[in-house]
């Protein structure tokens, strides 16, 4: 099978990058041939020889916004040109101009549009109108990419939910949900001096952009209040955030240790005994499967897009993110029962088990083979099923 993947980034440390790094190299373990779309990959990925990457340089352009026009028409006229050479092409929402065999959504620009929180019902500045503009257009491209596609892969059960609300029927659409690396985030003992933390007091953990209210970190410092012998350790940049003034006005200066940005996350949820995340809007978060896959029980939101993962036995799914005082007796709960966190830590792990990295890759893999699974239709009918080439009976059509 010779396949095509169109996106920005392929690599590890990077949200949609990592998902599509996985993928493509559960292709390569099968023996399959790819041509890679992007303006970046992992060097491992450049050097294999099943690899072909065509270079999409963007950097140069000011705003997001810019490069991801620039990437999609860039894109779009090479395929236009070359894909009939792939038996089945692979894209992430508006990504490119050209329609896909697989659109696999990671955000859905319409709902983030409509929620109470978009950054344009918070800023009326120019930033605001950008970010209002931004989201609107994709949110049109993205529901054109969507109609066309196959099949439609989302990412959590909420960003299936989003998109059967715009139309896509529920026939086409396929959840895989994102995966965790288990080595990496695994159960364990970290020295919280070295960490910067607290010690011999409950310690529960946010992380994630606190910047915006978007995550909820104010709803979780007003819970914080109702609970005296709570501490929160806080990842994310500090800068520009109105948080750390927040925690100072509600007394909370000597519980709320704000850590800034972190490349030791991993090692953070080790020490902590629990995550706390009711965020008001997503998708679907990484970091809720890495908190899983550490063994931290965990508190969160219908809201929070995968979510639907976490069972009574492993935490808290909150109804409304914004109930503060739900929120307490929830962390009060928690905290007051010892061994009722670890076995929920326990829980934990055994369900992030299910969803590792490879687990994620190899669902995406069995899709691909199950959209083409004729031999007959193969170009090369002579190969083994490992790497037989087969044409769709449909062609790539502009999305304009």
């Amino acid at each position: 099978m010779k396949i095509c993947i169109v996106t920005h980034k392929l690599k590890k440390g990077d949200g949609q990058g990592r998902v599509n790094y996985e993928v493509a190299q559960e292709a390569i373990r099968r023996g399959y041939h790819l041509t890679l779309l992007a303006s970046e990959i992992a060097p491992e990925l450049e050097q294999n020889s099943l690899v072909n990457w065509i270079k999409i340089p963007v950097d140069n352009y000011p705003t997001e916004f810019l490069r991801n026009f620039i990437f999609a028409e860039k894109s779009a006229k090479w395929l236009r040109e070359n894909r009939g050479d792939f038996d089945l092409l692979k894209i992430n929402g508006a990504i490119t101009n050209v329609a896909a065999d697989v659109n696999a959504v990671h955000f859905v620009h319409s709902s983030w549009l409509r929620s109470p929180v978009h950054v344009s019902r918070i800023r009326r500045d120019f930033y605001g109108f950008y970010q209002w503009l931004y989201t609107a257009l994709n949110a049109r491209w993205e529901k054109q990419a969507f109609q066309q596609a196959k099949v439609v892969v989302a990412v959590s059960e909420k960003v299936a939910e989003e998109l059967v609300n715009i139309g896509v029927p529920r026939s086409r659409i396929r959840v895989i949900v994102n995966g965790v690396d288990l080595q990496e985030f695994a159960p364990g003992v970290a020295n919280r001096e070295k960490l910067g933390l607290p010690e011999n007091v409950p310690l529960a953990l946010f992380a994630g952009d606190i910047r915006t209210p978007r995550k909820n970190l104010d709803t979780v410092l007003h819970a914080l209040v109702k609970v005296p012998d709570l501490h929160l350790a806080v990842v994310g940049k500090p800068e520009g955030s109105p948080f750390p003034q927040l925690a100072a006005s509600l007394g909370l200066t000597n519980r709320v240790h704000f850590l800034g940005y972190r490349r030791d996350v991993a090692d953070i949820m080790r020490a902590v005994n629990l995550f706390v995340f009711p965020s008001r809007y997503e998708a679907c978060t990484l970091v809720l499967l890495e908190a899983l896959s550490s063994g931290l029980p965990v508190i969160t939101a219908t809201a929070t897009g995968g979510a639907e993962l976490v069972t009574p036995e492993c935490g808290i799914v909150l109804p409304d993110s914004d109930d503060a005082d739900a929120l307490a007796t929830a962390l009060l709960s928690l905290i007051s029962d010892r061994f009722l966190m670890q076995q929920m830590g326990k829980a934990a792990r055994t369900l992030a088990e299910q969803h590792s990295w490879q687990t994620m890759a190899q669902t995406y893999m069995d899709l691909f083979e199950e959209l083409i699974p004729h031999e007959k239709h193969s170009s090369h009918p002579d190969l083994s099923p490992s790497s037989r080439s087969i044409t769709l009976p449909f062609g790539a059509t502009n999305a304009n």
